[in-house]
């Protein structure tokens, strides 16, 4: 029997572009199709998912009829009770076999594997969820080694299928190892580090093939399956570029953003003073950000990059302002580090294309870096050069080990890469986002904000009157 199946990955809730995939999707499938998302298909950046607990991404799904999906990191950024909420209410399974609650309970809504028939053919699907390390514990989970657990599974439903596809969010290159270890394997669609595969590989007899990301493109495999044997008919990627938008698509995406701009729009609290952003200079809403950070977790200094939002809150605070201004789910995060290390990273934040680089990394929603802001310290320059950093009256030591409290985006060393050199570190389950919720209804931390950390010297220059040029002259 000849099998279709259609793909997609690390769609990241990009649906400008989805709208498009899913012209194609609708165009390609038949009655012999099976549509398949290999996870990170709900990223709550968007509007439409934080309103709706993540239902807006399973009525897209349903719309097109998607069979399985597996879990990503994505999908669990949103805590524990709305993956739950999510995988409970929708009619396409949620798919992990070594993906558990933090003490090791099962998730509601979600499958180890499941088994569909197509025209008699048994089809095993199953799923490998990342192991997300030290964020674990924050996000409520616990991860299972994933080839251990397949093997698992796969000697529990032996006898059982005629074709087994794994849907993995791990990697191409651990993909790779799975696909020359365990022979059971017929297909693996792969995701997690958004490579593109022109066309299917087949490795040690497993037919691989990736999507790449945010939609771009849609995968489409196509299987000979025998009594004996699983051969490969042909494969592609489908650019989205050119396709024109789905209208059942465009319909539920704005019927649900419309649902989510009315429950998150609602004023949590006025704000009396406002907290602008920028870039590159100081701003009060960093600040903010900073501040809070130190008084939440209790650190010497508290340290942020001005890219973790992108513009300022005015008016009021809304959950749907909070989306929009700081739409990354980083977490508040507290490491040692040495001064010279921080010394180091605000040193090259005083340089303007140093704030203004591409600020891409894990987590991040922004666009660029952004300039260092810092509570619980004054930062001393004369516009190009560090003079000192002085906390509490006392210049910072280099080789002394300070606690900071800041995000898992500076912890990595991204867009500083001195910070990177930390240890001891801690991730809280929150997000940045939380702080500002927190912390932007306190009046002492709204005229705190406005107050400047960075100390500009200026360079004294003599100002040489002409009649004292004389006298040197003479």
């Amino acid at each position: 029997m000849r099998l279709k199946i259609i793909h997609t990955n690390d769609v990241h809730s990009n649906f400008e572009s989805f709208m498009r995939a899913a012209t194609l999707i609708r165009q390609h499938t038949d009655e012999d199709t099976l549509i398949l998302d290999g996870g990170d298909f709900a990223d709550f950046k968007s509007i439409e998912l934080q309103g709706t607990r993540g239902m807006a991404a399973i009525e897209l799904l349903q719309s097109l009829e998607y069979d399985a999906l597996t879990i990503g990191n994505n999908e669990m950024f949103n805590g524990m009770e709305t993956l739950e909420y999510m995988a409970s209410s929708s009619s396409i399974p949620f798919i992990s076999n070594n993906l558990l609650k933090k003490n090791h309970s099962h998730i509601k809504g979600v499958h180890s594997s499941i088994i569909l028939n197509k025209k008699g053919l048994r089809i095993l699907i199953t799923g490998s969820s990342p192991d997300l390390q030290e964020f674990n514990d924050g996000l409520g989970i616990h991860v299972q080694h994933y080839k251990e657990q397949l093997k698992k599974e796969l000697e529990k439903q032996r006898g059982t299928y005629d074709l087994c596809i794994l849907l993995s969010h791990i990697g191409t290159e651990l993909d790779t190892e799975l696909a020359l270890e365990i022979s059971e394997l017929d297909l693996i669609i792969s995701a997690h580090d958004h490579q593109l595969y022109e066309q299917a590989k087949v490795v040690n007899g497993t037919i691989m093939n990736s999507a790449g990301m945010w939609a771009g493109h849609i995968g489409i495999v196509e299987v000979d399956v025998q009594a004996d044997k699983v051969e490969l008919v042909s494969s592609e990627t489908i650019s989205t570029e050119t396709a024109e938008k789905d209208e059942a698509t465009k319909i539920i995406l704005a019927e649900n953003k419309e649902k989510a701009i009315e429950v998150l729009s609602e004023s949590l609290y006025s704000l009396a003073t406002p907290l602008w952003h920028d870039v590159v200079e100081e701003n009060p809403i960093t600040n903010l950000i900073a501040d809070g950070l130190k008084d939440m977790l209790q650190c010497d200094i508290g340290l942020m990059n001005s890219g973790i939002v992108n513009s300022g809150l005015f008016d009021f605070v809304s959950n749907k302002k909070l989306i929009e201004i700081c739409p990354s789910p980083l977490n508040p995060t507290t490491f040692k580090v040495k001064g010279k290390h921080i010394k180091e990273a605000l040193q090259q934040s005083l340089d303007v294309q140093a704030c203004l680089a591409d600020g891409r990394g894990p987590g991040f929603r922004g666009r660029f870096v952004g300039r260092l802001h810092i509570s619980g310290a004054e930062v001393i320059h004369d516009g190009q050069k560090l003079i000192n950093v002085m906390i509490s009256g006392v210049p910072m030591e280099n080789d002394y080990w300070y606690s900071v409290a800041s995000s898992d985006y500076l912890q990595r060393g991204s867009g500083y890469e001195s910070l990177s050199h930390n240890k001891d570190d801690v991730y809280e389950p929150e997000e940045i986002k939380d702080v500002i919720r927190v912390y932007a209804q306190r009046k002492e931390f709204i005229e705190r904000a406005q107050q400047n950390r960075w100390s500009q010297i200026r360079k004294i220059r003599k100002l040489l009157s002409p009649s004292y040029v004389c006298l040197r002259k003479r």
